[in-house]
């Protein structure tokens, strides 16, 4: 991490800090109705409010492509945020021109202000020289504290950075310091946990890991185009026929780079996709022609709980099986139970992210023993492709 500035190099008393903050949260009924991500700025604001800094909260909702949007408003967050920080904070109808700066020049040391939806600005998503300066003229010093956003080099998310003096907040700061601990600088052996549904969404995931890890488990419907690509038919099971060279050119590229493909050697079975549908277990090199393989079998999940032992640090993107369902849910909760086990006894570092596996790691019952969860979806998939985040690259620089 000391690559980037963080907070405690940022001298804040008496300015005005400009956050980048994600309150892109779920809305239902006008009411936040999951707070996760307004949580997660809470020690940031909290650090530059108690340290007499004006905090200034820039932040977008949902996509109104540059057109002010009634039912896009970031107002409706202000009781969630309020509640959760204990005190109040002002709303500004604009996040530039004169009710911005006349509701900052309102401010007194350690206030909180949220701007409206900076997304209503077609100068934010094309990071518009002239609508950066009309945001930069608001602050003195910019923080990012939304990794989530990383992944583009928006307005705020980037173009700030080149104007004020640049902060990672505290959440940037966790995150990116997992993140480095998990592909950048890790304790070895790394091993890879990676499922869902398509190879075709995770390719360049895919490519970019098995020059980074030691072992790669493939699970979820993807594993059934590589068992495919290597000559087992997987009868009607989600495959991606068309697919079997990339697979095949895939597992050669982790050959060279002595990175192990774990593969299902079982699969349970069923004839119908639907809850407690009966179902049964079968080795690869027998599924059934009219059966659909929906989580790995019991000798598949003793192979990943044995790769996690020989592990010290697991990165974790997709779910094993069709775990929204149940009995299809077993070998995602017992890899991830294993994984939290070894987590809690100190023997392994564990990352996650992505919105399915924060969805099962939380079924299982184990979010809370991994040692970090990413919320970042897009920004935490293209960190794991190995590309450049753009708010991130600024900040390095800076």
């Amino acid at each position: 991490m000391t690559s980037f500035k963080t907070l405690d190099s940022a001298d804040v008393k008496g300015k005005r800090v400009l956050i980048r903050v994600d309150l892109n949260v779920p809305m239902k009924d006008g009411i936040v109705s999951d707070d996760t991500r307004i949580r997660a700025i809470l020690p940031t604001v909290k650090d530059v409010s108690s340290r007499g800094g004006k905090a200034i909260l820039l932040a977008h909702f949902g996509r109104p492509k540059g057109e002010r949007v009634a039912d896009m408003s970031l107002a409706p967050v202000v009781p969630a945020l309020q509640t959760l920080l204990g005190r109040e904070v002002g709303f500004a109808n604009d996040c530039i021109g004169n009710d911005a700066a006349s509701a900052i020049a309102k401010m007194s040391n350690g206030d909180v202000l949220l701007l409206e939806n900076t997304r209503f600005h077609k100068g934010e998503e094309k990071n518009d020289p002239i609508f950066v300066s009309a945001l930069a003229e608001l602050g003195d010093i910019y923080v990012n504290d939304a990794f989530s956003a990383a992944h583009r080099a928006h307005a705020s998310t980037e173009g700030l950075a080149h104007h004020l003096p640049a902060f990672a907040g505290r959440s940037m700061q966790a995150e990116l310091e997992a993140l480095g601990k998990a592909l950048t600088a890790p304790r070895r052996p790394v091993i890879a946990v990676i499922g869902g549904a398509k190879v075709s969404t995770k390719i360049e995931l895919l490519e970019n890991l098995v020059t980074k890890v030691d072992a790669l488990v493939i699970g979820g419907g993807m594993a059934n185009t590589f068992l495919n690509a290597e000559g087992y038919s997987v009868g009607k099971s989600l495959c991606e026929h068309e697919l079997a060279e990339t697979a095949r050119r895939i597992m050669a590229k982790a050959q060279n780079a002595n990175c192990a493909i774990i593969l299902p050697v079982d699969a349970v079975v069923a004839w119908r996709f639907e809850a407690n549908a009966p179902s049964q277990a079968f080795a690869v090199d027998s599924i059934p022609a009219d059966g659909m393989m929906l989580d790995i079998g019991p000798h598949s999940i003793e192979r990943v709980r044995a790769a996690i032992d020989d592990a010290a640090t697991l990165v974790w993107n997709g779910p094993l099986g069709a775990f929204e369902i149940p009995p299809f849910d077993r070998g995602t909760f017992a890899a991830a139970q294993h994984a939290a086990a070894r987590t809690r006894d100190g023997h392994l570092l564990s990352v996650a992210g992505g919105g399915d596996t924060v969805a099962a790691l939380n079924a299982a019952g184990v979010a809370g023993d991994f040692s970090y969860i990413s919320t970042a979806g897009g920004a935490f998939l293209e960190w794991l492709e190995g590309k450049q985040l753009p708010g991130v690259e600024v900040l390095r620089r800076a």
